[in-house]
């Protein structure tokens, strides 16, 4: 057995292997000691290997589904080794020694799951694999629980923003490329050709062209290829449902980087769970389709206006009617999940349920299209999606005829498909009804032929239907004339077989599994319809879920009282009344009241300095305007009075950062490197949000950076900003940049205390309240004494020197500092070029270095 356990974990590789051994999976070895640990289940031990003993633990068969998800959720793989042959298969292959034979049957892997118990509903679980190309890099990234796929290639440097983009669970790279992803599984190169991807997609979907999904580069070709390489390989030769792939056009979504995301917490919080993020506080979807899909409007907003109102088309519709809304929304809560029933009855891992869900959820989805269809004022994004609830009227008929009306989870001990579907069926299952009711009658005269009333007929697994009666009445039935046979004797009872029992057993086993069989073979044949329509299965899901995201965004709406935003071509940014939707949900649950701002930003005023105390409310002010914007082009309300938003084709958000510890960064650093990305990629139809750059570092470095990155924001990246600081001599900036405006959250002192009013008012702060903020925080009275005596010192230094303001107002602009020093080097360079250095004698070449050096010092 052994042999075969370590052939097998050879296959398995870095992953733990589930040996089949009977009603358990078996685990040995390393991958026990591992298993023990994340499951916390008892590591024993058998036999030895090595002169040592074998650790091993394992886990039922019936329950291994929860174990599973725990050791996925480790970030373990495994692979499941099943038997592939019964016991008798086994005898008569190499007689009653040989040993049951087991294979592989399939890879558990984070980014391909399909199970119900394994998946979160509100969630999608993303696989992605991704290669360079002649200096491009290609994604393939595919949800094999619902089977969509998308392609895409992008910039070297924004293959970072993209994979943060999808959040994949899981991806796969080639293994000798120097620039794969960190933590991704790699894969041979040779999976990764363009040539290979193409063939594969070809073969997936049937079809000699792949001009009919769209047009798809070499890199896309190459990833495609990576991603059904392992999928083939993860399912053992059985493929997961895979749509027809679709390209995803670069510039057609907002674009965020990971520090992005990180920083406005849109499907995450801080504290690494949905729980106070973005989309918990937005998420008012009934299904777990329509929650997945909201989570990927929301991680890439759109930048086409068309589209974009498109979708706020729809929603204002199903807001200004709540009684339509509540009517689709009562539909849809009953539905289930369709796309992912879908994708295990695709993937060769369906039961009976998800047939009955297919049903239920198509049913549904027609009658959810006849409602809407009665109504005359339905918008035109509605009539686009409306076919695709409709035009599944046989398959529904079919199943409901065929399956009964809560089918099993399980298929192997039948009982799912409906009386009447099958007159043959039906018949087996009569004769094994009746041989029951034989049973039972059998039973009944055998206490009376043998006076035994403790007499019964029992069944299990070894040795089929017996009789057993107490031990004390055994001698009764043993007489060679009883018509009785001994089988097994107990400790308290005893038990026997019989002529006409062994007859009726072979009836209800013969008839039982007849049944078993034709019913199996109808589950096939069921299978069959939905995996030749599972296009337009898949449709109707994306349809449904399409419509539960408008209902659920018009419900939010309606709760908070959010505003249509009206989204424009223009660079600007009028705000009035907006709030923080993650901070008002937290005040409103506690009974406080959010305190709303304004924003308007323009061509003439595109860059506002915000200053204030801490805990005054700066770092929500940037946020909640951030969110404003990417819900509006997300296609939703948003939490404001009034909202114009300038399309914005990049988002970038530097507020608050941590030490990167696993990669040698401090906060310094990580806010540099963050900093450095806005610069660089900022244009002028992006909005950006800053807060306290440059405090990581000594007072006077980071005074100078703040400086000249507020210059160039605003002078070269000229696009829409919030830049928060407690450096009061940035106010200075003012004067010198057009487009900058000062603003700072009000606060004031009162009898001692600090009163902060969290509201946004025009021109520069009076003061920083560090001191005041700090008492507030329960920093000790002593310590707070000491410092306002050194800040009374400092200050009055600061007065007579000029402190850290002195000299700014000489500073040149931004551009003009740096033509300044280009214009020098200049003059320098054609000084030079016009010398001839070998008419120089030394003395006046001496002397010529002297005054290039004079003039080089200015």
């Amino acid at each position: 057995m052994m042999a075969q356990y370590l052939a097998l974990k050879q296959q398995a590789g870095d992953c733990l292997l589930f040996y089949r051994m009977g009603d358990f999976f078996e685990l040995f070895f390393h991958d026990a000691k591992i298993a023990a640990q994340v499951l916390d289940i008892a590591l024993t031990s058998r036999g030895e290997h090595g002169g040592a003993p074998i650790p091993m633990c394992g886990v039922p068969v019936h329950s291994a589904e929860g174990y599973l998800a725990r050791l996925i959720k480790a970030g373990c793989r495994v692979a499941i080794a099943e038997q592939v042959e019964t016991p008798e298969e086994a005898k008569k292959r190499g007689g009653s020694k040989a040993l049951v034979a087991r294979d592989i049957v399939r890879f558990v892997t984070a980014g391909t799951l399909t199970e119900e118990a394994l998946l979160e509903p509100r969630r999608a679980n993303v696989l992605a694999a991704v290669c360079e190309v002649r200096g491009v890099i290609g994604i393939a990234a595919c949800d094999i629980s619902t089977g969509r796929m998308e392609l895409e290639e992008c910039a070297p440097d924004q293959m970072g923003a993209a994979l943060a983009r999808l959040g994949a669970s899981e991806v796969v790279a080639p293994e000798s490329w120097e620039n794969a992803p960190v933590d991704c599984v790699p894969r041979p190169n040779r999976s990764f050709g363009s040539d290979e991807g193409e063939a594969r997609l070809k073969a997936v979907h049937g079809v000699s062209t792949l001009d009919g999904f769209g047009q798809f580069s070499r890199a896309m070709l190459g990833a495609a290829g990576g991603l059904v390489t392992y999928l083939d390989h993860v399912g053992r030769g059985a493929l997961p449902l895979l749509l027809p792939p679709v390209a995803r056009e670069a510039g057609t979504h907002m674009a965020m980087d990971e520090a992005t995301r990180s920083s406005l917490e849109i499907l995450i919080s801080s504290g690494g769970t949905r729980r106070g993020s973005l989309v918990e506080a937005i998420d008012r979807c009934v299904t777990g389709a329509g929650a997945r899909q909201l989570a990927e409007d929301l991680s890439a907003p759109l930048t086409d206006t068309g589209a974009i109102n498109r979708r706020l088309e729809l929603v204002s519709w199903l807001h200004d009617d709540p009684l339509l809304r509540g009517d689709i929304r009562g539909i849809l809560r009953a539905l289930p999940d369709v796309g992912r029933a879908l994708g295990r009855v695709v993937a060769g891992r369906g039961s009976p349920r998800d047939l009955g869900q297919l049903r239920d959820g198509l049913s549904e989805a027609r009658r959810l299209h006849d409602l809407l269809r009665a109504r005359s004022d339905r918008p035109g994004p509605l009539d686009a999606i409306l076919p695709s609830l409709a035009g599944h009227g046989a398959l529904c008929d079919l199943y409901a005829r065929a399956l009964v009306p809560a089918p099993p989870t399980e298929r192997s001990q039948g009982g799912y498909i409906a009386e009447g579907y099958d007159a043959a069926l039906d018949e087996l299952r009569r004769v094994s009804g009746n041989a029951r009711r034989a049973i039972a009658a059998l039973e009944a005269k055998y206490r009376d032929d043998t006076g035994i009333t403790a007499l019964k007929i029992r069944h299990n697994g070894v040795l089929g239907y017996f009789i057993e009666v107490p031990a004390k009445h055994a001698d009764r039935l043993m007489v060679p004339e009883s018509g009785f046979t001994h089988r097994q004797t107990m400790a308290g009872a005893v038990r026997f077989n019989a002529l006409a029992l062994h007859e009726e057993a072979s009836r209800i086993a013969e008839s039982g599994g007849h049944a078993l069989a034709a019913e199996d073979a109808h589950f096939e044949e069921l299978v069959g319809h939905a995996v030749r329509a599972k296009e337009a299965i898949a449709a109707t899901a994306a349809a449904l879920a399409r419509i539960d995201v408008a209902a659920g965004q018009a419900e939010r709406a309606s709760e908070g009282g959010w505003a249509l935003p009206r989204v424009v071509d223009e660079p600007c940014l009028e705000i009035s009344g907006g709030r923080h939707p993650v901070v008002e949900a937290a005040l409103a649950a506690k009974g406080e009241r959010f305190v709303a701002n304004d924003c308007a930003l323009g061509p003439q005023d595109r860059l506002w300095l915000v200053g204030g105390p801490n805990m005054g409310g700066k770092s929500t002010f940037l946020r909640q305007n951030a969110l404003i914007v990417l819900l509006a082009q997300a296609g939703g309300f948003v939490p404001a009075q009034i909202a114009t938003i300038g399309l914005v084709d990049r988002l970038f958000s530097r507020v608050g950062a941590s030490d990167n510890l696993a990669r040698g960064r401090s906060t310094f650093v990580v806010e540099m490197v963050e900093t450095a990305a806005i610069l660089s990629q900022a244009t002028e139809r992006s909005f950006v949000i800053l807060d306290e750059v440059g405090r990581g570092t000594s007072t006077y470095d980071g005074l100078s950076l703040a400086w000249a990155v507020a210059e160039a924001i605003h002078s070269i990246n000229r696009c829409r900003c919030l830049f928060a600081t407690h450096y009061h001599e940035l106010s200075r900036l003012a004067e010198s940049c057009d487009a900058l405006s000062l603003h700072h959250v009000r606060a004031r002192e009162w009898k001692g205390d600090l009163v902060l009013l969290h509201e946004l008012a025009e021109g520069p702060a009076d003061k920083s309240y560090g001191l005041a903020v700090a008492r507030l925080a329960g920093v000790p009275a002593p310590v707070i004494k000491r410092a306002k005596s050194v800040l009374e010192k400092l200050e009055k230094g600061r007065a007579a020197t000029g402190g850290l303001a002195a000299g700014l107002d000489d500073l040149p602009l931004f551009a003009a500092a740096i033509e300044a020093a280009e214009e020098k080097v200049d003059a320098l360079r054609e000084r030079l070029n016009g010398l001839d250095i070998d008419a120089l004698s030394p003395r006046e070449a001496l002397d010529l270095l002297y005054q290039l050096k004079a003039q080089a010092n200015g």
